[in-house]
Order: C-alpha cells, then structure tokens, then sequence
C-alpha cells in the first residue's frame, strides 16, 4: 500500500503556525487544512485569528469558517471532514498541510478517536436548560451519584464538561470515563505523517500575545462579538467560549472599561497559550520542533527536511 505524505503543524496561538503553514504549501505545492476548534466557525473571523483572503494567497484553504450558530463540530466530525478533505488533496497530487492549536483534533486525525455514541440533540438541550436554572454545582453532584469516577476529574464549575459528561451517562448509561478508555477507531494505515510542533520561547510567546490580542481589538473585535450575539446563538454555543470573547461581553454590558477588557484578553490569551505549550510538549512526538519565534525560523532548514520525508516512504 502507498502511504500518502501528510504534514501536520502544530503549536500554540500566536506562535506563527498559519504563516509557516503557508510557506511550506507554497514550496512543496499544498493545500491548507485547519485544524482549530475555532476557526472552523464561519463568525469572528479577528478573534479566532483566521487567515484572511490576503494571507491565503494563491494556496487553498480547507475547512475554515464553514459553520454557523446552528451548528456545532466535535473531534470525531472534524476527523471525518479532514479525512475526507486529506483524501481530495492527495487525489490532485498536493500535499495536505494540516495546521491547528486544538490538540485533540490532531491527535484524533493521527491516532485515532475513542468511539463515543453520537448523543441525540434533545438531550444536550434539556441539560442546559437545567443548567441555567439549577447551575455548574448542583449538576455536578448529579454526576458524582451516577458516574462518580468521571467527575472526581471535573472542576464543579466546568459547565460544559459537566454537562458534555452528563449527556453521554444519560444517552448510553456508561461513564465518560469507560467510553474513553475502551475501544479507539484504527489510526488511518493509508496515511504518514511529518509532524512539526512550533514551541517559541514564553516571553517571546506572551510578547506576540500580548500584541495580538490589541490589534484585534483595533481591528473590530469588539464589533464582531456584537454581530454574534445579535444573532442569539445559544448559550452553548463554542465561540461565546473563545478567548477574549468573555471578556468582550463583559465590557459590552458596562461592567468593565476597555483597558480592562485588553488586560483580561491578553491574561486569558496568555493562559491559553500556556496550556497549548504544556500540551504539545507532553503529547506530541515531533519530527521537527521549532524553539524560535516566527522572525527567526529557519526555513531552508525546515524545508530540507520536509523535503527528506516527501522523498521517503
């Protein structure tokens, strides 16, 4: 069987993995593959810092902004769509360049993804409801009676994994907990991977945060949450969980002034950024890790040997 080169980026926000995704498709003839929770949501296209068409150029870009407030993309969904996408790049003889922060997309496209039942709907729907009126603690304690191993693990104020465990006990009466442990999908055989984590320096890191997060605040990030939420997308909804975007709603209800909304964005952005960093480095097991910011990459070296793993099965 031939296996079909994939190269997958990963790495924390702001590290510069869209711009180094973009020269290694322009150099080996790639197509652009996101692999972010955020930005395959078609809204807040600054705050997720997705690549705009004048960052794209001339090379395609696969899965980006393709759902709305009515629609929702789990791991295994994703995985589905860039299996799918990965099998029409290779179809046309390019390369697919898969790029994303979210490390559990990336670790389901490689390795695999525990089978979980899809739950139906009316499920989730009835659980926040309940979690409006009765809230994340009491909840949290209906866990600990049914599925007492899954939510020792949970923080009783995490909502959204107290809620995502509760559905998955109440649709197939089995903890969360044994779901993931049990039986996995097969890691996809027709498929090899070049795996390039980029890992900058924290203060270097935190320096781009920082930066970051004001531009996209002087470049309307603000206006864009507004957009979103006159579109009355439901409490659950993932990107009212985005970085920055809490914060935002709190300044657009009066409760704080702007010099605290970047100071809370840019802190939140910072943690995120540092638990991206603890993840990839204890999670993925590179071919090539990249310890430098953006401005000082290397790149005739990293194209050297993605040029080696092209040439090689």
């Amino acid at each position: 069987m031939i296996r079909r080169p994939v190269i997958v980026i990963g790495g924390p926000t702001a590290s510069g993995k869209s711009s180094l995704a973009l020269e290694i498709a322009k150099e080996f003839g790639g197509d652009i593959v996101n692999a972010d929770s955020m930005q395959i949501y078609r809204d807040l296209e600054i705050l997720t810092a997705r690549p705009g068409a004048g960052e794209a150029g001339s090379v395609q870009h696969h899965l980006y902004g393709i759902l709305g407030v009515d629609e929702r993309c789990s791991a295994g969904q994703w995985r589905t769509r860039a299996l799918d996408t990965i099998g029409d790049i290779n179809g046309r003889s390019r390369v697919p360049v898969i790029v994303g922060g979210t490390g559990l997309y990336l670790r389901a496209l490689m390795t695999g993804l525990h089978r979980i039942p899809t739950v139906p709907p009316a499920i989730r729907d009835d659980l926040n409801a309940r979690l409006v009126i009765e809230g994340a603690p009491a909840l949290h304690a209906e866990l600990t009676a049914c599925d007492p191993e899954t939510a020792a693990g949970l923080n009783p104020s995490d909502a959204q994994r107290i809620v995502r465990a509760l559905e998955i006990f109440t649709h197939t009466g089995k903890g969360l907990k044994s779901w993931q442990t049990g039986e996995t999908e097969a890691a996809p055989d027709h498929l090899r991977f070049f795996r390039l984590v980029t890992l900058p320096p924290r203060e270097a890191l935190y320096d781009a945060v920082n930066e970051r997060f004001g531009r996209m605040i002087s470049r309307g990030g603000i206006e864009e949450v507004e957009r979103l939420l006159a579109k009355r997308p439901a409490n659950d909804f993932p990107l009212l969980k985005a970085v920055g975007v809490p914060a935002i709603r709190s300044y657009l209800a009066g409760e704080i002034d702007r010099e605290r909304l970047l100071e809370l964005g840019r802190r939140d952005t910072r943690r995120y950024a540092k638990r991206q960093l603890t993840w990839f480095r204890r999670q993925i097991i590179p071919e090539l890790t990249i310890e430098t910011k953006y401005s000082e990459y290397n790149l005739p070296e990293i194209f050297s040997k993605i040029s080696n793993f092209l040439l090689t099965d």
